[in-house]
């Protein structure tokens, strides 16, 4: 994003140009920063040439998927849903893992049907039932066992997923009876050991740990791991200060670990590779003005984009046009939503607004769209993807036709 004459662009396109058009809210994802991530991703750790399995979570637009399903990747999915969206676009099954906490019988049974490469177990109760599903059906299922690494990803708590408090898969001893029992199973085939230790990490020192943790496991275990699925994790620079994850020094946190231990290495990046591809143009509605600060109502709510209200997520806002005169209050972006947590963002010295302004929130290509809700029986927002000049509706704007 850049101005142009003063104008706020998204690749070649004003925003004010695709707000008249398409209307507001809209998330608009920019195709050639799409790329770049992509590309950049798969660049940086070509050296042992991963399975590279897009983390549907992040972002379950099923266009989008096949955008990526054309540079190679597989995807991580969590649930049955993930997984049909993931199929229905394109993705080979034997790029597919299955990962989350909670399985569900007939989620397993849909897997085992769709011959996907991995089942990641998280208890010995989901191993048992895999087991007894694949009895049934006289299948062979390729399983891995989640280790929770009790590793601190020194991010938000709310997004931790690898401390000894988390729910996440199991904990070294238990890894290494279930390891033991299951090795010889003739119905689930234990192929992975896999490992996510949280979300928004921009430091690789994390990684270097949970490394060194998998490692003496492995070495406990005295097991030939296929693959080693490290989850995903990889931050973005929400904001200008924010540290950036250096890519290279976890390849090499990686190279020196399979110099170790020989086998397939799995990432699920979502965030790093779709988060700041996307931009939700709104609409300043009204303006109610306090001693000390201006509320800026916008079209936009906590429905459209919930991580700041979930857990205090920050997103930098622009001005859809370049003024120069600036506020002396601080302007306080909030929604329509009857919450008081409906709030993106309090800011200083923000530029002069008027009523029916454009704003946008920056970064929110994940976990935007893919967390929005109909909460106040509000419409989801119309999603856009742009190359240059040129405007592709990925989502159409949902209508109460379709609500009701």
């Amino acid at each position: 994003m850049r101005y142009i004459n003063k104008k706020l662009t998204i690749e070649k396109l004003s925003v004010d140009r695709i707000a008249k058009k398409y209307g507001t809210p809209a998330y608009c994802y920019s195709f050639s920063q799409f790329r770049k991530n992509i590309l950049n991703f798969k660049k940086s750790f070509n050296s042992f040439s991963p399975l590279i399995c897009f983390s549907i979570k992040s972002n379950s637009n099923i266009n989008l998927i096949k955008e990526i399903k054309k540079f190679g990747f597989g995807a991580d999915v969590v649930s049955m849903g993930e997984l049909m969206v993931a199929l229905k676009a394109g993705i080979h099954p034997r790029k597919i893992v299955f990962s989350g906490v909670g399985k569900t019988s007939d989620e397993i049974n849909y897997a085992i049907n769709k011959n996907i490469l991995l089942i990641n177990a998280e208890s010995q109760s989901e191993i048992k039932e895999i087991e007894r599903i694949a009895k049934l059906r006289n299948k062979q299922v390729q399983i891995g066992i989640r280790l929770n690494p009790n590793t601190d990803a020194k991010t938000l708590k709310q997004i931790s997923t690898g401390k000894k408090e988390n729910k996440f898969g199991v904990n070294e001893e238990t890894f290494l009876d279930l390891v033991k029992k299951y090795k010889r199973s003739k119905n689930v085939i234990l192929k992975c050991l896999s490992v996510h230790i949280g979300s928004q990490i921009l430091d690789h020192k994390p990684y270097e740990k949970m490394l060194k943790v998998i490692y003496k496991i492995i070495k406990k275990a005295n097991f030939n791991f296929e693959f080693i699925d490290l989850g995903g994790g990889m931050g973005i620079q929400y904001e200008n200060n924010h540290n950036k994850l250096d890519y290279k020094k976890y390849n090499n946190s990686i190279i020196r670990f399979l110099k170790k231990y020989n086998s397939k290495i799995i990432f699920e990046p979502g965030r790093s590779i779709i988060g700041n591809t996307a931009s939700l143009i709104s609409k300043v509605t009204y303006i109610k003005e306090e001693k000390t600060k201006k509320f800026i109502v916008l079209d936009a709510a906590m429905n459209d984009l919930i991580r700041p209200a979930l857990y205090g997520a920050y997103h930098k806002i622009l001005p859809g046009l370049k003024k120069n005169k600036r506020s002396n209050k601080i302007y306080e972006f909030v929604g329509p939503i009857c919450e008081s947590t409906d709030k993106f963002s309090s800011i200083k010295n923000f530029q002069e607004l008027v009523e029916k302004d454009l704003v946008v929130l920056q970064d929110v290509g994940a976990y935007g769209m893919s967390l929005s809700s109909n909460y106040n029986l509000r419409l989801k927002p119309i999603e856009l993807l742009i190359k240059n000049t040129k405007i592709k509706v990925i989502r159409k704007r949902q209508t109460y036709k379709d609500l009701f």
